[in-house]
């Protein structure tokens, strides 16, 4: 499975946060979709594998359902056990080869970068996409620190796969990342944090169109 660069115009990152409870954020998800994410992350940092397994086979089937990308963070493990279409892994992660072997040449693997070397080696691994950030600072990931949009020029150049900005997002700054070479933005809280998800997600994504070459 390949990603096509429309796809990726909004790709969503999940974060309960904002949920009041599991039908709630399942709504969110459902609604951020109705307003145009092409691809939805399931982010879970705390949840017990119990838990997560839960959560994810309830989004793979969600996914499915929408015809949407299905990716799980992190864990290649649980991406394989409910046929999740693929996996993102960071830097401290499993290598993107390593998740390549495990999961089959079909499935989509993303690779979080924040250099141009490290954008070439996951490319040279099987990366399927890159994430590329932070963009701007941000409060999803308190210790992910901008990396400039000169860096970020720089690694959808030296990448054929489409990359998206990820980190401190949001309809105000969107814009700025004109001419960055994006195939589109990641983004949490600027769309799970807003009262109307789905006008957030048809607003970013009409946004990312222009910024996307």
């Amino acid at each position: 499975m390949k990603l096509t660069h429309q796809q990726m115009r909004l790709y969503a990152v999940t974060d309960r946060a904002w949920a009041a409870d599991e039908d709630a954020f399942f709504a969110q998800i459902e609604a951020a979709i109705d307003g145009g994410a092409g691809v939805v992350q399931l982010r879970e940092k705390h949840a017990s594998r119990e838990e997560f397994l839960h959560l994810a086979e309830r989004f793979v089937a969600l996914c499915r359902r929408r015809g949407v990308v299905s990716i799980i963070n992190d864990n290649v493990d649980i991406a394989a056990a409910v046929g999740a279409d693929g996996v993102h892994v960071g830097q401290e992660d499993l290598e993107a080869g390593r998740a390549r072997a495990l999961l089959g040449p079909d499935k989509i693997i993303g690779v979080s970068t924040h250099s141009v070397a490290e954008a070439q080696a996951a490319q040279a691994a099987g990366a399927d996409y890159l994430g590329v950030g932070a963009a701007f600072v941000t409060g999803t990931k308190t210790d992910a620190k901008p990396v400039g949009h000169d860096v970020i020029r720089a690694v959808t150049a030296a990448v054929d796969i489409p990359v998206v900005a990820i980190g401190g997002i949001g309809r105000d700054n969107i814009l700025e990342l004109s001419g960055c070479g994006l195939a589109g933005v990641a983004v949490v809280s600027a769309l799970f944090a807003q009262k109307d998800v789905a006008a957030a997600a048809r607003e970013l994504h009409d946004l990312a169109e222009q910024i996307a070459r």
